[in-house]
């Protein structure tokens, strides 16, 4: 996405994610800046602008250097949340105070400091160069909520195992243990760890009693929520405009400190081929689940993933469905959508809602 703008609120044109070469950085810098500017998160655009007006100088060191060098494509790769995200961190360990007066949103000499700082702590900046962004955020657990209250409504068995890719740290793989509000649907249990009402547009959800019998997850490089300095990496993700993500993600690490989420290290595609193998019990429907993962599953990962589901799909029966759940970006219009495909059946995608990343709303289709 470009930015223009119109009155004080930007706008996107469609601008090719997968560019590389001259001008890729600054084009993902500045389509950065404006996501956050859209998305209300001001200080973390100032930032993203400051870590680009650094870029953009004629400071020198071997971090910008990755960064203004860099070989994949920075816009798919989030490059900017890589630095900011790694920036977030020394501000919230308290490694870095000078980065204070940016975070508190106090008038500040934004350039001047962050080039200050990423000098000084390029050996602890330079890691988070090398892994994309993790973030984990319990409140899209209502998307996949919904979309078994619909499979339910479609007759599967409302007995649910789940899978999930790209699980992070297992936060959405604790989905069982939360409570949500659905339009007036009420799901869950009474000790529920964290409830969720999102802002619900349209007809509810369908009322149903559904049951989930398991969870599994995987994940190329798994958190534990239950190390503090894992922990501390999760958080340095989250936008600090989002403070109730803050409390969401304390409110996990304490569920997790009671009961670990079931999460192994493994690659997507490796993943869903070694448990679709395994045998389904009758009564139960077989759901694969995934939010913001797809853009960074490697192309030919992904047609395994799809190829699997498919054949999967091909065998599966009324008694021991299969369902694919989605929460991703559509780019074309920078919206998130919840998306299903289930088997038997024609397996065809249909669209749920409109979804809110962080789960804040949803417009219900």
């Amino acid at each position: 996405m470009g930015m223009g703008m119109t009155g004080d609120r930007p706008a996107y044109e469609l601008v090719d994610m997968n560019k590389t070469g001259a001008g890729a950085v600054a084009t993902a810098f500045a389509n950065q800046v404006a996501y956050c500017a859209h998305a209300g998160a001001h200080i973390t655009a100032r930032v993203v602008a400051g870590i680009a007006a650094v870029l953009g100088s004629g400071a020198q060191g071997k971090l910008l250097a990755r960064v203004r060098d860099w070989p994949g494509a920075p816009l798919a790769d989030a490059l900017p949340l890589r630095v900011a995200g790694g920036l977030h961190a020394l501000h919230l360990s308290g490694t870095a105070p000078a980065l204070a007066p940016i975070y508190h949103d106090e008038s500040a000499q934004d350039e001047a400091i962050i080039a200050e700082v990423m000098a000084v702590h390029e050996a602890a900046l330079l890691p988070w160069l090398d892994g994309p962004p993790q973030t984990n955020e319990a409140g899209r657990s209502a998307n996949f909520i919904a979309a078994m209250l619909w499979l339910a409504d479609q007759g599967v068995p409302a007995r649910f195992d789940c899978l999930e890719i790209g699980s992070s740290a297992g936060i959405n793989l604790m989905l069982d243990r939360y409570a949500y509000d659905l339009g007036g649907v009420r799901v869950g249990p009474a000790d529920a760890v964290m409830h969720f009402a999102p802002a619900w547009q349209g007809t509810p959800p369908p009322g149903h009693d559904i049951a989930i019998l398991s969870t599994k997850g995987c994940d190329i490089a798994p958190v534990d929520l239950t190390d503090p300095a894992q922990a501390l990496r999760l958080k340095a993700y989250i936008w600090p405009e989002h403070t109730v993500r803050f409390e969401r993600m304390d409110a996990a690490i304490r569920a997790a400190s009671e009961r670990k989420p079931d999460l192994v290290q493994a690659s997507a595609a490796d993943f869903v081929e070694a448990e679709l193998a395994r045998s389904q019990a009758p009564g139960t429907t077989r759901i694969l689940m995934h939010s913001i993962v797809w853009q960074y599953v490697p192309a030919d990962q992904q047609a395994r993933v799809t190829a699997a589901m498919e054949a999967a799909g091909a065998k599966a029966s009324p008694d021991a469905p299969l369902a694919w759940v989605m929460v991703e970006a559509d780019r074309t219009i920078h919206r998130h959508k919840l998306t299903v495909r289930y088997w038997p059946g024609s397996g065809e995608e249909v669209q749920l809602a409109w979804s809110h990343p962080h789960g804040a709303d949803v417009e219900w289709l």
